[in-house]
């Protein structure tokens, strides 16, 4: 199914459920999120928030309901589809997922090889083109100056901005972070989440970012979408958001709990 309206959706969930064995994950996931938007997804560990994410990129298929990402539902894509709509998603992740003793620079070049034919090996092996695009995307960044730096000496924060310089290599439409600054401090944080904000509003690309802090959450998104138990249950922009709202959201989950 494919809409190319301007009004289309870059990602629509209906009736989505994920179930691994006997355990319910997710249940009546209802979801439809337009381009450019930045949602902030937050909820209680073991909510399903990684799950959701990992759904729409396709590494799971639903046991319930459809996943519509750019109009294409991955859970029906042959292999041959499904990479080519991964090309169309970035990931960012809590732990970075870069390689340390590479520098910043080729790091970031990797985030092209999907458009690339063959394997490269150090950074004069790619085009000149793409090295130019690289150091382009670090300075978007404010991490030029560092691109020729092993990554493993760059501080947390930093090392979170290449890998979403890295991310901005695959000219996405939509960019997926699972937790991208839980390892971080919250000045670190604070400056990661509003790189990604930035650059998103530059390309105008959509990012589903999972969060846990929901001071974080309110000052970056558009809106913010809460998941507890496997269900929705908050879908508001995050003008009409309060933090006391959202931080009972943990609360009754502990109590639940308790």
């Amino acid at each position: 199914m494919t809409n190319g309206s301007p009004t289309a959706s870059s990602l629509l969930l209906q009736d989505l459920g994920m179930s691994f064995g006997a355990k319910t994950v997710l249940k009546g996931i209802n979801l439809d999120v337009k381009p450019g938007q930045f949602v902030a997804l937050v909820g209680p560990s073991g909510a399903g928030k990684s799950t959701l994410l990992r759904l729409i990129n396709g590494s799971h298929r639903p046991t319930e309901g459809t996943v519509n990402v750019l109009g294409v539902n991955p859970g029906t894509c042959g292999r041959k589809n499904l990479q080519k709509l991964r090309t169309q998603v970035g990931f960012v992740f809590q732990q970075f997922g870069l390689v340390g003793r590479l520098s910043a620079m080729e790091n970031v070049l990797m985030g092209a090889l999907g458009s690339l034919r063959m394997p490269r090996y150090g950074i004069s092996t790619y085009p000149a083109a793409l090295r130019e695009k690289a150091v382009s995307n670090l300075e978007r960044v404010g991490l030029a100056d560092h691109r020729f730096q092993r990554c493993d000496t760059l501080s947390g924060g930093q090392q979170q901005r290449v890998a979403i310089a890295r991310t901005l290599m695959q000219d996405a439409r939509i960019v997926l972070a699972d937790e991208p600054v839980a390892s971080l401090d919250p000045g670190a944080s604070l400056s990661v989440l509003n790189t990604l904000k930035k650059v998103s509003a530059e390309d105008g690309f959509t990012v589903v970012c999972s969060l846990h802090q929901v001071d974080l959450a309110l000052q970056v998104s558009d809106r913010v979408v809460a998941v507890r138990d496997g269900s929705l249950i908050l879908d508001t922009p995050t003008r009409e958001t309060s933090e006391a709202s959202l931080r009972g959201i943990y609360e009754k989950a502990k109590g639940a709990g308790s």
